[in-house]
């Protein structure tokens, strides 16, 4: 199982040190490093900066929101990371949510299936550098009636074929995810869950396609903090899988809620997001069970770390994203080694 790491979103008061954890991960030999995007830092922007400046390490993006460009602009996005990198680069997609969707690009939040599909495809197309036409529901290219042509993408990336990921979390999205890209994106991942919540959907999307599991990259963020006591450990994530699991969405619209429902916990994903919705933040922390923070973070000491590490292994976990947490750089710098050890312990390495 390799490791990557997860800087999040960027302008959040952290940068030098996201660079420097970037950085150490870069010389601990951690395989991949994700950045985010929502409505405030933009992915490419910020894996550009990172890949200047650390040697081996890939860069990947987790996600680029499908809503913010047109197809023909990621793949130029991503042909040019992959060769500012010398292959480096990793193309991660996601829909985002309607209310960023609808909110803030203007984009109808509607057939989001649909849309990946045709959108992984025009990528796909582009990147061979071949004359690019499409026919589809959502996109036709060229426009018909008009002076458009076919172009083809004029820059030489350093691989036809970018490693593609789509950040997923429902069964139908799961599944198409495995018929069509080359990982999946997983967030809030319990290793005794994995193979309901997900393993199962995304293997019957690679039956689909006629391909197995071999060579397909199982990729879920896992938050990660070092030390003796567990519960205080947990609690420093109650404010973030609140905000996912209550206020992450609408009533109606969050998938997250209904990732933590399909793990069991019905009554408590209903009454965070009560609280959530009504304002009452602290309350809808308080009630984020510990087991429900305990099976989806990476918490305690590095042999207990390892147990976890060896966990998420066996459940069929391929790359460990991890986000190490602390309060100063040199907890995130502690938690991250510890990331490595744990990994060494587990005989995973």
């Amino acid at each position: 199982m390799r490791l990557g790491i997860n800087l999040g979103y960027w302008g959040a008061g952290m940068d030098a040190d996201n660079l420097a954890v970037a950085q150490e991960a870069d010389r601990l030999g951690y395989d991949v490093c994700w950045a985010a995007e929502a409505y405030g830092s933009d992915a490419p922007t910020v894996l550009s900066w990172v890949a200047a400046q650390t040697e081996r390490i890939d860069v990947g993006s987790a996600i680029m929101q499908i809503p913010a460009r047109q197809p023909a602009m990621t793949a130029m996005t991503a042909a040019t990371l992959d060769s500012l990198t010398k292959g480096r680069f990793r193309l991660g997609l996601g829909v985002s949510g309607p209310q960023v969707s609808e909110g803030w690009y203007g984009v109808k939040f509607d057939k989001p299936l649909a849309r990946t599909r045709e959108y992984v495809e025009i990528v796909r197309k582009a990147m061979t550098r071949e004359r690019l036409s499409y026919e589809g529901e959502h996109w036709t290219l060229p426009l018909p009636g008009g002076p458009g042509k076919p172009i083809k993408l004029t820059v030489h990336p350093e691989r036809e074929r970018i490693p593609l990921y789509i950040a997923a979390i429902g069964p139908k999205n799961l599944e198409q995810t495995g018929e069509i890209a080359d990982g999946a994106l997983l967030i809030f991942p319990a290793a005794e869950h994995l193979e309901a919540t997900a393993l199962r959907y995304i293997r019957a999307g690679r039956e689909k396609a006629g391909l197995g599991m071999d060579g397909f990259d199982v990729c879920p963020t896992v938050p990660l903090a070092v030390g003796d006591d567990v519960p205080g450990l947990a609690d420093m994530f109650r404010p973030y899988t609140a905000l996912y699991v209550g206020g992450m969405g609408s009533r109606k619209q969050n998938f997250y809620n209904q990732l933590a429902q399909r793990m069991g916990y019905e009554k408590e994903a209903a009454e965070i997001q009560d609280k959530y919705l009504a304002g009452d933040k602290a309350g809808a922390a308080a009630a984020v069970p510990h087991s429900l923070i305990d099976s989806t973070t990476l918490l305690g000491s590095v042999e207990r770390i390892a147990d976890g590490m060896r966990a998420y292994a066996e459940a069929g976990v391929t790359t460990l994203t991890l986000a190490p947490a602390g309060f100063t750089l040199e907890e995130r710098l502690t938690a991250l080694r510890a990331g490595t050890r744990a990994l060494e312990h587990a005989g995973l390495a």
